[in-house]
């Protein structure tokens, strides 16, 4: 009875002399640790290092050095392990975060009224346009035809259709400028009419 008693009062005193050698280690240290976690990283951060280089040497008591000199070190490489683990913690967290908003916005649905406005403009455009150049630039865009197929549609060669579809196309770009700009609908077929 009193040696089970006495091994119960010796373990507890051993437990007293972790626990006081961890309060004086944490005490010698804590604003050293602290210095060197601030000056690698954010103030936040550099407080998480701290605790959580002071937990793996309560975790580690035994293995913490004897010497005095060799604490501090010992504590350093265990901030700096600590330090390492959160940058890398880090930067997994910036690129899931950059993965996930850049598959939100390719999922993204389109407004449908800006489609519908586009549709506008485009139906717009086109109806400037003379019925010739209209019809190239819709077997090429809408019917998907290549350009020999196209030429077949239009009756000409494939060289002709290569031109028409070339001035038709500066046409187009042409009226959705002035579309854009807001200019009058006559003064472009006036237009129209010189270049054509």
């Amino acid at each position: 009875m009193l040696a089970a008693t006495g091994t119960r009062g010796e373990g507890r005193r051993g437990s007293m002399d972790v626990e006081e050698r961890f309060n004086a280690l944490y005490r010698a240290h804590h604003a050293a640790i602290l210095r060197y976690a601030s000056r690698r990283i954010d103030p936040d951060s550099a407080m998480d290092v701290v605790a959580e280089t002071f937990l793996v040497a309560w975790r580690k008591m035994p293995a913490v050095p004897a010497d005095p000199d060799q604490v501090e070190p010992w504590l350093y490489g265990v901030a700096r392990r600590v330090i390492a683990n959160t940058e890398r913690s880090r930067r997994r967290a910036q690129r899931t975060t950059a993965r996930l908003w850049q598959e939100s916005q390719d999922e993204q649905v389109p407004d449908p009224a800006t489609a519908v406005t586009e549709r506008q403009r485009v139906a717009e455009a086109l109806s400037r346009l003379p019925a010739r150049d209209q019809e190239a630039l819709r077997l090429i865009g809408w019917e998907e035809l290549d350009l020999a197929g196209a030429a077949i549609a239009m009756g000409c060669t494939r060289s002709a259709m290569a031109v028409r579809l070339h001035r038709a196309r500066r046409r187009l770009d042409r009226e959705f400028r002035s579309i854009d700009t807001g200019e009058p609908q006559q003064s472009v077929v006036r237009r129209q009419q010189i270049v054509t």
